[in-house]
């Protein structure tokens, strides 16, 4: 919990890996995971001699991003060079955007319990992504890979409008959702696809005058970054109240001990020697090719939450929650045209997908089935040949051993048991063990039924037609 004696100021800087299949200023892939130093060459390496050559799609994906997210885009702009030392950095700069960036002046609107509130955006701006340092476990040094040096990014700046944890964290998943929504980035966050840096100041109730902010560098969790910012408020408080002073400086997130820990000071604009990149020309927009770009976008989360609600009487909840990712959207949209049953669909998906997502720690676009398979799922659950609770075995086996549903319950010997020969001999059976709930049931005790049904279901091992089951028993025991 934060002191509620002060208000806490929250400025995030997001920086997306787009994915374009090759670099920002060479032709080197941009793919994830290829061993040390294969993924590069002169340009990217900042070999003498060597010249950068600019990616026309980075430009178009930037732009996309600014128009999902209500920026103006910049008809004529340039790069320029941010100059500081880092091993990671072959060139000692980095190419990036300083006066006029892409994208400036937009806003992402986020809902927070009923309540809307628009956080605003000062640039959207391209650049490239530095290399990595491999650290040895054992403190003898660290080796430098440069694949990932030269994979273009945008750097999405809000402006400090965040005022809790739970704001930040709504805008976080819903700017992840819009940039998947348009296909410009995976937002793999465990890839380092999409992380923050998390600038965070205090100041007293009421006050109008902004305190000193600490940033946070290189976040990629939302959990971590909730923690990050709870802490980082209650520390500069504590510092505050004891009669000291916040010191603007850069920090490191500890995910283990739960804090921060000072890196270095914080740097100004001033610091990096910004100056225009001479080896780059102006970038050139015309406003056609702007709208051009604007017609590409696709139908955005907001409005197919709106559409599942009034389309499929989806409630509000299911709704949104089957809209804030794409992978999700497009599994349910997918199965829902093949079995023509969007409300199974959904509650399979928000009960048992979801669930299990959460379980196995996976990434909604990891799912290993199809949505085609998921409509086959519904189609059988409709059609009577398998039960809702054999469907949630066949889901949890898709996950492991994906294949058509059909296959998996021949198999498994899951079909469901609809003869009603079968299931009038289960449920004499059930009676005839059972006769205090039948008592139960004739002095009025309803729940008596639902005993005598899971009953048979076990004997059946889930097998039976439920609704042959309570039909049945019904008849039986009203004789």
């Amino acid at each position: 919990m934060i002191n509620e004696n002060y208000d806490i100021v929250i400025g995030l800087e997001v920086h997306s890996e787009l994915s374009t299949k090759t670099k920002i200023f060479c032709s080197c892939p941009t793919e994830f995971g290829g061993e040390p130093n294969t993924h590069c060459c002169p340009v990217c390496m900042a070999m003498p001699g060597a010249l950068p050559v600019l990616n026309e799609k980075v430009v178009e994906y930037a732009i996309k991003a600014g128009l999902a997210t209500n920026c103006k885009i910049a008809e004529t702009c340039k790069n320029d060079r941010k100059n500081y030392f880092y091993p990671d950095l072959p060139k000692s700069y980095q190419i990036s955007q300083f006066d006029i960036p892409l994208c400036e002046d937009g806003y992402v609107e986020i809902d927070v319990n009923g309540n809307k509130k628009k956080i605003g955006l000062v640039r959207i701006h391209i650049e490239e992504d530095a290399g990595k340092l491999n650290h040895d476990p054992y403190g003898r040094g660290s080796l430098v890979d440069l694949n990932r040096a030269g994979v273009p990014l945008i750097e999405i700046v809000s402006k400090p409008d965040m005022s809790s944890v739970e704001e930040a964290d709504i805008y976080l998943k819903k700017l992840k959702s819009i940039l998947q929504y348009i296909e410009v980035s995976d937002c793999k966050m465990q890839e380092g696809s999409l992380r923050a840096d998390v600038n965070v100041s205090v100041k007293k109730k009421g006050s109008t005058e902004l305190g000193t902010r600490t940033e946070m560098k290189n976040m990629n969790s939302f959990k971590s970054i909730s923690r990050a910012i709870e802490y980082e408020a209650n520390r500069q408080i504590d510092v505050i109240e004891n009669g000291g002073t916040v010191i603007q400086e850069t920090l490191r997130w500890d995910d283990v001990s739960g804090k921060t820990f000072s890196m270095r000071d914080k740097e100004n604009a001033q610091d990096y020697r910004y100056f225009p990149e001479p080896d780059l020309g102006l970038i050139k927009n015309s406003k056609e090719k702007i709208e051009e770009i604007r017609k590409l976008l696709p139908e955005m989360p907001e409005k197919r939450r709106e559409r599942y609600v009034s389309e499929f009487n989806l409630p509000e909840y299911d709704a949104n929650v089957l809209t804030m990712e794409k992978a999700l959207s497009d599994m349910f949209e997918g199965a829902t045209k093949i079995c023509n049953n969007p409300k199974t669909v959904s509650n399979l998906m928000m009960s048992e997908v979801i669930g299990i997502l959460n379980n196995k720690e996976m990434e909604s676009s990891e799912i290993p089935f199809t949505a085609e398979q998921l409509g086959n799922l519904v189609i059988l659950i409709d059609k009577g040949t398998i039960s809702t609770s054999i469907a949630k075995k066949v889901l949890l086996e898709m996950f492991d051993n994906p294949a058509e549903p059909q296959k998996i319950i021949e198999e498994k010997g899951w079909i469901q048991i609809s003869d009603e020969g079968a299931i009038k001999e289960v449920v004499l059976k059930i009676l005839e063990a059972n006769p205090a709930s039948i008592a139960d049931y004739k002095a009025g005790k309803d729940r008596a039924l639902g005993f005598l049904v899971g009953q048979a279901m076990k004997e059946t091992r889930g097998k039976a037609n439920p609704q042959m089951l309570n039909k049945m028993f019904l008849e039986e025991l009203n004789k």
